[in-house]
């Protein structure tokens, strides 16, 4: 309710061209909540709010906004406006602004920025897409394992402001070299005249430039720190990972699994930012291969023709067949793509996997059959030979379906492909060949079906 009141405050404000206490209502509230309230406008008013707002908080609810409306800003405004919020970007937000930009506007972004911010772009846009030197920031507090604690002090003064993070200063060598951490709490606590090399904490975990973001994402979440430095093949500090960053990516990869799960190819847009024909390019690649994997199915079916038609109640029973082997490996998938993802689950657990998965699948099954088979002789009159090959179709198919529902996810992984593609669209459908193979193959046997 509050931000529907400020949207409604700010709108009036805006028609009635009072722009001196509209500047003086946005310098009042959050810069996450101004992004949010003047995305809610048109753009030509979102333009309009963004030059009105204070230089000091302008590049702050900038790093906010959607990556389309940031673009529809920088390209409306000067040159030199367009540098200046640049400028005032922290570099790892600066670049992937950049890196969504055509490459003209790139060149003339670059060609009125600062040196230091070229510098600091070019650096960050070396590294390759999803690692952590592409998400790093370079702007962090270094200090000399030299300094006294009131040196240290001194320099956080001079650039702390500019910097992501000043709760953890990292110590370098004459050669750059990552030797050491010291937390602000502890300048603030130690004699003035102490030398940073002996309060320093010596083991330090760091993260390298080329290890793949959803490494950093566990990295975090096992030490539970707000940064993390980059380092080089030499051991530099080349800069650091904020937790900000890491939510992110959590997001980012998250949004990317589900999507995978589901069949569709990822995305970096927005659904509602998205076109049909868009839409349809990322759809239809996995729904064109499974309707083709599926004709298999009817392939089974066809070979058994004359099974069906000598028992045609064996028909009945397949859409409840195929839909409970597809269930049974989907949530197996879906538990091991979850732990691989999360690190609980590696290849070397396979066997432990397979060998939980088979008597979870013996006692599924089991409870299933002999739910079926009360069903099947009190309800539904079957006959006891019927009742069997559904209740043994049961047990085996649900086996069958959780062994590959857990083993597959961990075979893709071994193999260099992510895990979610072997969700439950593609499992589905392996299984549903499979099991009305199993399926005819005991009423075969059973009924002695020829």
């Amino acid at each position: 309710m509050e931000e529907i009141k400020d949207l409604d405050v700010i709108k009036e404000l805006l028609e009635t061209k009072q722009y001196t206490r509209l500047r003086q209502k946005l310098s009042d509230i959050n810069i996450a909540d101004i992004a949010i309230l003047i995305e809610e406008l048109g753009r030509e008013e979102l333009l309009k709010i963004f030059r009105i707002l204070p230089k000091s908080i302008a590049a702050d609810v900038f790093s906010y906004l959607e990556v389309d409306n940031q673009q529809y800003i920088i390209t409306s405004l000067s040159d030199k406006e367009a540098a200046n919020i640049i400028d005032n970007l922290m570099a790892d937000d600066a670049t992937d602004l950049l890196e969504e930009m055509p490459a003209n506007m790139v060149k003339r972004m670059l060609s009125h920025a600062s040196a230091e911010t070229r510098r600091d772009i070019n650096h960050l846009l070396r590294y390759p897409d999803s690692s952590a030197g592409s998400i790093m920031t370079v702007e962090y507090v270094d200090l000399k394992e030299t300094m006294t604690v009131e040196d240290a002090i001194q320099r956080i003064r001079q650039i702390g402001v500019d910097s992501e993070t000043i709760n953890i200063c990292y110590v370098l060598d004459p050669k750059r070299t990552l030797v050491g951490t010291v937390a602000l709490r502890y300048l603030l606590i130690s004699p003035p005249d102490a030398i940073i090399g002996d309060i320093m904490h010596e083991n330090v975990i760091y993260l390298h430039t080329l290890m793949d973001q959803e490494e950093v994402a566990r990295q975090f979440q096992k030490y539970d720190f707000s940064s993390m430095p980059v380092v080089d093949n030499e051991g530099r500090l080349v800069g650091i990972v904020t937790v900000d960053d890491v939510v992110d990516i959590l997001q980012e990869e998250a949004t990317e699994d589900i999507e995978k799960m589901a069949a569709i190819v990822p995305s970096d847009r927005p659904y509602m930012k998205t076109g049909v024909f868009e839409t349809w390019k990322k759809r239809i690649p996995w729904l064109l291969l499974l309707m083709i994997s599926a004709t298999f199915t009817g392939s089974i079916i066809t070979s058994f023709e004359t099974a069906l038609s000598a028992v045609p109640m064996l028909t009945v029973f397949i859409p409840m067949l195929m839909s409970t082997s597809g269930n049974a490996g989907g949530q197996v998938s879906a538990t091991v793509i979850r732990g691989i993802s999360s690190g609980e689950i590696s290849y070397r657990d396979v066997f432990k996997i397979i060998w939980k998965e088979l008597r979870v699948a013996l006692a599924c099954g089991i409870t299933l059959a002999a739910a079926y088979f009360v069903k099947l002789l009190l309800f539904d009159k079957s006959g006891f030979d019927v009742a069997l090959v559904i209740c043994l179709t049961l047990i085996a198919e649900v086996s069958i379906a959780k062994v590959i529902g857990c083993t597959l996810p961990l075979l893709a992984k071994r193999v260099g492909i992510d895990p979610a593609v072997m969700a439950s669209p593609f499992i589905s459908t392996v299984l549903d060949a499979l099991s009305l193979m199993i399926y005819f193959t005991i009423a075969t046997h059973i009924l002695h079906l020829g």
